[in-house]
């Protein structure tokens, strides 16, 4: 079953503030473009970010003069997203305001991230998300672990505010978006200035969710940061996670597709066309054996399942090979620190005979998933005349991935 909360999450905008100068750093180069683990800092927090399957536009807000700067980056190292750069604002504030303007009308969240915080994990981001969804506006946080203290100019302790009501508030932070909208905006008419946009919400007139974040989502302000970071991105980069080391070294996922017969379409199953008198009813190609591969590929991955990523309400997917879908949802994998090992899958029908086609079949996933064909297996069976593929109502797949990585 789908699951809704996931699939509720589509249309999200995200918003990268990259406005830093580095002062605090002493570095003349702005801290956004330092390098950790062979990247520049903005470029990891993008890939983070775009690897967000909810996530279907990114609009990065910097200094005008630094523009050019990041677009090579970006050119240097596509994503399945466009990255849209704009000139920013005088303050924090003025800058997420230029990037919402242009956010397009039709996003139903907005997911803002600080450029400096490479290391914030997709559960994080996630957990954001489905709160926002749910209450409006949500934050991020820690909840404090030492006592802190208000005190004044003068260095004398005014208050100690109970330590359970205090919380160190991480990006990302997502809201629906005319609540965000609406908030900036007058914020920027009265001249009120938050730290952060949930206190601009907030001031709005909003209440504020605040879920876990993260201790690994650090924000790189002095040059020890860099130091904490490059440890961080390095752990990752090796499938590692510095608050939670023990993660198994391989994933196993299972995926299961059906279509029915329909005249007048191709018959095409793992990228092959077969000469049969129908086709398989669906919004892309309806290749079932594509389809089933990728929900195994993802699940294994934990990356949610082919409907999630490719609705059948997106017009962009009406007609579309499905081999598409596997090579995108490949990078997705690697991206989050998988490596796909080897797929096995099932096709269940009683015609046409496919087995003259399988050869090629495993040649074009095997392509697709940037395997050794020798590492995609595929096979066909009847049902004896049972169940809907039994009357020849249709065809059913099943697959099997296995997925290796995140650890040494």
């Amino acid at each position: 079953m789908r699951d809704p909360d996931r699939k509720d999450l589509s249309g999200v905008a995200a918003v990268i503030a990259a406005g830093g100068t580095g002062t605090r750093m002493k570095s003349r180069v702005p801290k956004q473009f330092l390098e950790i683990a062979g990247k520049p800092i903005l470029l990891h927090t993008i890939e983070s970010v775009s690897a967000l399957e909810p996530v279907s536009q990114i609009v990065v807000a910097l200094p005008a003069e630094h523009i050019p700067r990041a677009e090579a980056i970006f050119g240097r190292h596509p994503m399945r997203l466009e990255i849209r750069c704009v000139p920013g604002g005088a303050t924090r504030q003025e800058s997420v305001r230029c990037g919402v303007a242009h956010v397009r009308a039709d996003a139903d969240l907005i997911m803002v991230h600080d450029a400096v915080r490479p290391a914030c994990d997709r559960d994080t981001m996630l957990r954001v998300l489905q709160a926002a969804r749910k209450k409006g506006a949500a934050a991020a946080g820690l909840p404090a672990t030492e006592t802190i203290q208000r005190v004044a100019r003068s260095g004398r302790v005014l208050a100690t505010p109970p330590r359970e009501e205090l919380y160190a508030i991480q990006t990302p932070q997502a809201f629906r978006a005319g609540i965000l909208r609406s908030a900036l905006e007058r914020a920027h008419e009265a001249g009120f200035s938050g730290t952060d946009e949930s206190s601009v919400v907030r001031w709005a007139g909003h209440p504020v969710t605040v879920v876990a974040g993260s201790p690994d989502n650090i924000k790189i302000t002095r040059t020890l940061d860099l130091d904490i970071a490059e440890l961080l991105m390095s752990k990752k980069a090796r499938g590692k996670s510095v608050s939670a080391m023990g993660e198994s070294k391989f994933r196993v996922g299972q995926g299961i597709d059906y279509h029915r017969f329909a005249p007048g379409r191709k018959l095409i199953l793992g990228g092959v066309e077969i000469p049969f008198a129908k086709g398989l009813q669906g919004h892309s190609d309806a290749d079932a054996l594509a389809h089933a591969v990728c929900d195994a590929v993802l699940g294994a991955a934990g990356l949610g399942d082919i409907g999630l990523h490719y609705p059948d309400t997106d017009p962009r997917n009406r007609d579309r090979c499905s081999l598409e879908f596997l090579k995108e949802a490949r990078e997705k994998i690697e991206a989050a620190g998988w490596t796909i090992r080897n797929v096995d899958a099932t096709l269940l029908l009683e015609r046409p005979r496919v087995a003259p086609h399988l050869p090629a079949m495993r040649q074009r996933l095997a392509e697709s998933l940037g395997l050794d064909p020798a590492s995609v297996n595929i096979k066909a069976t009847t049902t004896e005349g049972m169940n809907a593929e039994g009357r020849e109502e249709g065809i059913s797949a099943q697959a099997i991935a296995l997925l290796g990585g995140k650890q040494e």
